[in-house]
């Protein structure tokens, strides 16, 4: 096995190295903050809840769009040593305004319910990167009114992670996402580089986005820290905003705690 410092900066979520209890505490390795998945799964027999809550502004020809996401909770749990089952469920809501006057419709309430699998395919070894497969459906009739589409959303995605250095990684995705009702695909891609700054403390950016088949393409950035509290807490912050249109600003908190079996 890898020291931990470098499996955690390969996937940028938590950039720590625990070199005198990695025989007794595995490492703890996030989906969360950023867009970018790992391709590491929980260890077998724990649960890891990642939750979070963020704040999204757009403003676009006087029409402004702010959204409230409360809770993105994300729980994992470890099936077998290279496989995890996946649940989130995100309260969301948003408020529009034009020209500075508050609209009165309010879209608010429970997004599809997440259920998917992440299977860690390949070990990284030499220029080979480390690779990992996941996927998931996004079940409509847990969601409320204003959020249910017609029909279930797919999404599936390959994960990639490079170890650079004994204090940098980097990380990438490549998939594609069915999340509408038009049964239109968009394909997905994320590129992010880690860096620990000491033990308990690392920093991050990223580049993120689609490209559907019959729409404009979607560009996006952030940046963020993860801080380890302990072996099996962690904290972060991000910052981060569209590069093509589609989001002024993003603003997210959020920390991740690890249940040992």
């Amino acid at each position: 096995m890898r020291e931990s410092l470098l499996i955690l900066l390969v996937n940028t979520f938590s950039c720590v190295s625990f070199s005198q209890e990695t025989d007794i505490i595995p490492e703890l390795i996030t989906d969360r903050p950023d867009a970018t998945e790992s391709p590491n799964t929980v260890p077998k027999g724990y649960i890891q809840i990642e939750t979070g809550a963020f704040y999204e502004a757009d403003e676009e020809n006087a029409l402004r769009s702010e959204t409230y996401v409360y809770n993105t909770t994300l729980l994992r749990y470890g099936i077998l040593n290279n496989l995890e089952f996946r649940l989130g469920w995100n309260f969301e809501e948003v408020r529009f305004e034009t020209n500075g006057i508050e609209a009165d419709n309010v879209l608010s309430g429970f997004s599809p319910l997440l259920a998917g699998m992440k299977l860690e395919v390949v070990e990284e070894t030499g220029l080979i990167p480390e690779i990992g497969l996941l996927g998931h459906l996004y079940l409509p009739f847990f969601a409320a009114s204003d959020y249910r589409p017609e029909t279930t959303g797919v999404d599936i995605r390959f994960s990639f992670a490079h170890t650079l250095s004994n204090t940098s990684g980097l990380a990438y995705n490549l998939g594609a996402q069915w999340l509408d009702d038009t049964g239109e695909a968009a394909y997905v891609y994320s590129l992010v580089y880690g860096h620990s700054i000491f033990e308990k403390l690392g920093v991050y950016a990223e580049l993120y986005g689609d490209l559907p088949e019959d729409n404009r393409s979607n560009h996006f950035w952030d940046a963020g820290f993860t801080y380890l509290i302990n072996p099996n807490v962690q904290l972060d912050a991000t910052v981060g905003s569209g590069l093509s249109g589609g989001q002024d600003m993003l603003l997210s908190i959020g920390m991740s705690i690890r249940i040992p079996k």
